[in-house]
């Protein structure tokens, strides 16, 4: 078998989010149909994500891992279709040159709202995600009077009152740090809400505000969670000290209004070096409590 690893964006919006579900239209859902497809498997390989998004959610750089058997990455051939595999494709080095027929061939069969635009062989030790040091979103919020731009209408969402930079920043900073963020969580049984904001700061792109959120790694809903408690600061509904207030009390808080889904993006996701990759994974998966 051989490991893996893609690179892929879509647009979220006519997804009811990345993971596979009865009936439903998914990105993994129709990654994985695709693959089997151009690999012309019965079963289609199972992917692992770095992160999985909520329906209507936005990614440019996601990452995914899957297992392919090697022999059927050697049967790939864009030009005389062979059936058998090629000689040495057994090697990393073999089915390194049969990737990017595999990324063309997941382009033809792929709808326009996602794509696979990177294919390798991935190291040892790599998990998406579990090897993951960071995941990186943008949310975009538009203040404009009249609206938002509709070309921009899927990324951005409207908020009808002016937001004022200084006020969400101010707030923003009383959030960074590691804490249990379960005010700002649904929480799942047997998961830890701790987590280590890294970054969480705003800037105006003219009638646009994009707040940029790094975290080791998210609880469900927990982007969409901390803007939505950002913004009645923002118009200066809320006092500056108010999200910050609602993290120390670490239970779930009515006054907490989960963000739009369209409006977040996930940008990057961060990988330490090949050799930190296994330990990294092993890292991740200890169940982690608060340090006093």
């Amino acid at each position: 078998m051989v490991r893996l690893r893609l690179d892929l964006a879509y647009d979220g919006t006519d997804f009811s989010g990345w993971a596979r579900q009865p009936g439903r239209r998914t990105v993994q859902g129709e990654i994985e149909e695709a693959l089997g497809k151009v690999l012309r498997v019965p079963e289609p390989p199972a992917l692992t994500v770095a992160g999985r998004t909520d329906a209507g959610v936005h990614a440019r750089g996601q990452v995914a891992h899957v297992d392919v058997d090697a022999g059927t990455l050697g049967a790939l051939d864009s030009r005389h279709r062979r059936t058998e595999p090629l000689p040495g494709l057994e090697t990393a080095e073999g089915v390194a040159v049969r990737l990017p027929v595999l990324g063309r061939r997941l382009t033809g069969v792929l709808p326009p709202d996602v794509r696979v635009y990177g294919v390798t062989v991935a190291p040892e030790g790599f998990d998406a995600r579990f090897s993951a040091v960071s995941r990186r979103y943008a949310y975009r919020v538009c203040d404009a009077p009249g609206g938002v731009d509709p070309l921009r209408r899927h990324e951005v969402i409207w908020y009808g009152r002016p937001l004022d930079l200084g006020r969400l920043n101010e707030a923003a900073r009383t959030l960074l740090g590691e804490h249990d963020f379960a005010a700002f969580c649904k929480k799942r049984e047997g998961a830890t809400t701790i987590r280590e904001l890294q970054r969480l700061d705003w800037v105006r792109e003219g009638d646009v505000l994009v707040a940029t959120v790094v975290a080791d790694a998210f609880c469900h809903s927990m982007v969409r969670a901390l803007i939505g408690a950002l913004l009645p600061v923002g118009e200066g509904r809320l006092p500056v000290d108010w999200p910050g207030g609602v993290l120390t009390r670490a239970v779930r808080d009515s006054g907490v209004r989960v963000a739009p889904a369209h409006g977040l993006c996930l940008e990057e996701v961060r990988y330490p070096e090949p050799g930190e990759l296994a330990r990294r994974a092993k890292e991740t998966r200890r169940v982690r409590t608060l340090s006093r």
